[in-house]
């Protein structure tokens, strides 16, 4: 008999970010029961897990709105107990501003916040000490506004999507300079293989003011870390925010999906898709659909579940990775638009 997607997990916990909330709720991974909230900083963007020093570090981009529509750029990084879901410290970035991507290298203990740039200052990505909470320094990306940012497993190499910019950043991280440009039509969401030999990366931009003839091939660009150049391209029907690599190989993508409204230039938002293929052999394996605008993906350290926070919808759905079957869809209190974004697993204390 097929052991169930939830057993073994009680005391783990599955963290939420509400934009508008704007709080970090966390709930039960068992059962989906909601545990406790804590309001944060507005606007809250993405979340990052450190198992290391058992700390949740939470961006905060905007003084309200979102990008290219905001008040302000925020420059602040919230440190969060998760086990006493209370605050640590906030880490105030001034005079870098907009932090958004998370990436972590525990072994070095350091974290990768991706950062706007200025009239005088490309973007960039802030280098900051996990045990200390400080920064370290700064690694231009040539760009305006790196917008996500991963690594590869030895910790060496590092990628920032441009959302405009015509390229994907790499960045040599021990070294603290940029590298390379691998050209590609605006990105969005990325993930780096296991082996660190690929880099998956979605684009083009998601602007929606294009119309989809005028817009170039909607995927996922496969780009070949040796030659830093694209390689192939994993087709989508629509356009794709977040990506996500599972333990187990799986490649997670959320498409956005819009459907026609005479009331709208834009048209409205419609149920959203996630996408999965085999990263290894580059499959398409099924799809299922999710709430409206999926925006950040991740998965449970098993690679059984996963987990797609829709921001529109202000929901989280719970995907059996093995079924393709959607389990539950946990509604994300908020107090306007947007609603659910950042995601981060975490496992019980062991």
């Amino acid at each position: 008999m097929q052991q169930s997607p939830r057993a073994g997990r009680e005391g783990d916990v599955l963290a939420v970010i509400s934009q508008s909330g704007p709080t970090v709720s966390f709930f039960d991974a068992a059962s989906d029961r909601h545990i406790d909230s804590i309001e944060v900083l507005a606007e809250p963007h993405e979340l990052c897990f450190d198992p290391t020093q058992r700390l949740l570090w939470c961006t905060t981009a905007y003084r309200s709105g979102y990008y290219h529509a905001n008040s302000g750029r925020r420059t602040e990084v919230t440190v969060i107990d998760p086990d006493t879901r209370r605050i640590v410290e906030v880490v105030d970035l001034a005079p870098e501003h907009g932090p958004h991507g998370l990436a972590l290298d525990t072994k070095r203990r350091r974290l990768y916040v991706s950062v706007e740039g200025s009239a005088d200052r490309p973007g960039g990505v802030v280098v900051i000490d996990t045990e200390t909470r400080r920064p370290l320094g700064r690694i231009d990306t040539d760009a305006p506004g790196p917008h996500w940012f991963a690594i590869d497993p030895a910790g060496k190499t590092g990628y920032a999507t441009n959302k405009e910019a015509p390229f994907v950043s790499v960045v040599d991280l021990e070294r603290g300079v940029l590298t390379a440009k691998v050209e590609v039509p605006g990105s969005e969401g990325l993930a780096v293989s296991a082996d660190g030999a690929h880099v998956f990366v979605a684009s083009p931009y998601a602007s929606f003011a294009a119309g989809a003839d005028n817009r170039p091939a909607t995927g996922i660009r496969v780009i070949d870390a040796r030659t830093a150049s694209v390689v192939d391209t994993l087709l989508t029907g629509d356009i794709v925010l977040p990506v996500h690599l599972t333990s187990t190989g799986k490649l997670l993508a959320g498409e956005v999906r819009m459907a026609p409204d005479p009331a709208s230039r834009l048209g409205r938002h419609a149920p959203g898709r996630l996408t999965v293929f085999s990263a290894g052999t580059r499959e398409r394996l099924g799809e299922l659909e999710v709430g409206l605008f999926p925006l950040t993906v991740t998965s449970s350290p098993d690679g059984r579940l996963a987990y797609v926070a829709c921001v529109t919808s202000s929901t989280v759905d719970v995907v059996d990775l093995e079924t393709l079957r959607n389990l539950a869809r946990i509604d994300i209190a908020r107090r306007g638009e947007p609603g659910a974004h950042g995601l981060a697993y975490i496992p019980r204390r062991a």
